[in-house]
């Protein structure tokens, strides 16, 4: 299988650089391509929510479309395990080209697919079907992208190349909001919920093709390479296998404790702040769209940032940090925008959890496949992770709005704040995982020659 796989050409110092940022920058505009298709279904919920579903109150809609968002989620694991799986045995840049075809799949069924009226419950089977598609997709994406720009990235500056990972996921929720922002400036009310955000999911499966096109020139990591040599004449490599997987418990298990509060923390002052902020602070949906814009914004520049600061001062530090005060923000800030509706607080209230956020999400990528070897780097940062973030990120709409209907909004404040302080006790028990990581070894390891 890897005998077609194209590798890093050898060279001076400065090419080999270049070379290593040509080939991020592949992979991250793939990764915003995918991401953008992501949370286009979150960006436009707002709008195609009475499609799908029967009429209804908001919130009931609402409640109808997140649930079908957490659907989405409960395929990344699957998805973290095929193309995890995938990536180990037959290449980072196939899982990657794979990844692409599969979102562009589910972007199509979700713009073509006529509406609850015109065809009854075929509309959200399609629509859960679709989901389901996309969920297998970005389990896979994030796991190889994590993968492939963490083995690529140069050494000592794994942190910062790193970091364009989240970049690139953010930046697509930002393409998102700003194809948002444009059809809400071009098409009335009525049009955009008729027809207009369907636009958006056309845009992102015809992004996919260039994507394709761009990923054909990548190349394959070095790592990858080394390993995928020692095994060449087995049939059935050993690389990539869930029996590989559970000899390595523990980092599993930092995977899942890492990312709890994490992945719970970025969803609710992302995917989920919109909706709140025009279903409990009153805000309307263009003023909400400019305030997420605005603050997402920020928030990308803040990923390379402290990427590299990571680089100079440990991934650890700025772990502990994250945990200690985004258990101090939730409530507070949740609570404040609760009771508000003018812009430039909500802004304040949005943009700094998300600085605090920027503590984990510029290194969550680098530090979970600072974890693995390289035989089981893509399915280990891949699987654990995804069956966490489908418990945690992906129910966060869902379980808020279902407080919120139960009369318990301020309870969900507390429930996240709660996961981060778990995360926290983990944050403070690792260790310093760029001191000795798996990734910095420029040999084969003698027990992967001998898998």
């Amino acid at each position: 299988m890897e005998t077609g796989t194209r590798t890093a050409r050898p060279g001076t110092r400065g090419s080999q650089e270049r070379r290593a940022v040509s080939n991020i920058v592949r992979g991250s505009v793939g990764n915003l391509i995918e991401w953008y298709d992501w949370y286009a279904y979150t960006a436009f919920s707002v709008y195609f929510a009475a499609v799908f579903f029967p009429s209804g109150d908001q919130t009931a809609q609402l409640l109808n479309t997140a649930a079908v968002f957490a659907v989405g989620f409960l395929m990344r694991p699957i998805g973290g395990w095929l193309l995890g799986r995938y990536a180990d045995r037959h290449g980072r840049r196939a899982a990657l080209t794979l990844s692409i075809s599969l979102m562009a799949v589910g972007s199509l069924i979700v713009a073509l697919t006529p509406s609850y009226d015109v065809i009854g419950l075929a509309a959200p089977a399609l629509l859960v079907g679709a989901r389901l598609l996309q969920g297998v997709s970005v389990g896979g994406e994030y796991s190889t992208s994590a993968t492939y720009m963490s083995e690529v990235a140069s050494p000592g500056r794994r942190g910062y190349y790193s970091s364009f990972q989240y970049v690139t996921l953010i930046a697509g929720q930002l393409v998102a909001l700003a194809v948002q922002i444009v059809l809400q400036m071009l098409l009335s009310t009525e049009q955009m919920e008729a027809w207009g955000w369907r636009v958006a999911f056309v845009i992102g499966a015809a992004g996919a093709i260039v994507v394709l096109w761009l990923r054909r020139g990548m190349d394959e990591s070095e790592s990858f390479r080394r390993v995928a040599a020692t095994e060449r004449h087995r049939a059935e490599p050993a690389r990539g296998s869930l029996r590989l997987l559970l000899a390595h418990p523990r980092p599993c298990l930092l995977v899942v404790g890492m990312t709890m509060g994490g992945t719970l923390f970025f969803y609710t002052y992302t995917t989920y702040l919109q909706k709140f902020m025009v279903n409990t602070s009153g805000i309307d949906k263009r003023t909400a769209a400019w305030i997420n814009f605005l603050a997402l914004l920020v928030f990308v520049v803040l990923q390379p940032v402290m990427g590299r600061l990571s680089d100079r001062v440990g991934r650890r530090p700025l772990l502990i940090t994250f945990g200690v005060l985004g258990a101090i923000v939730v409530v507070p800030s949740m609570t404040l925008l609760s009771r508000t509706s003018d812009p430039l607080l909500a802004f304040l209230l949005m943009v700094v959890p998300l600085a605090v956020a920027s503590l984990y999400t510029s290194i969550s990528a680098v530090v979970k496949a600072e974890l693995f070897p390289t035989s089981i780097r893509a399915l280990g940062v891949g699987l654990p992770y995804a069956l966490t973030v489908a418990l945690f990120g992906g129910t966060a709409e869902y379980i808020a709005l279902w407080f919120k209907r139960a009369g318990h909004e301020a309870w969900f404040f507390w429930y996240v704040t709660v996961c981060v302080v778990v995360s926290l006790l983990v944050y403070i028990r690792m260790s310093e995982t760029s001191a000795d990581s798996p990734l910095e070894d420029t040999t084969v390891p003698s027990a992967e020659r001998r898998r």
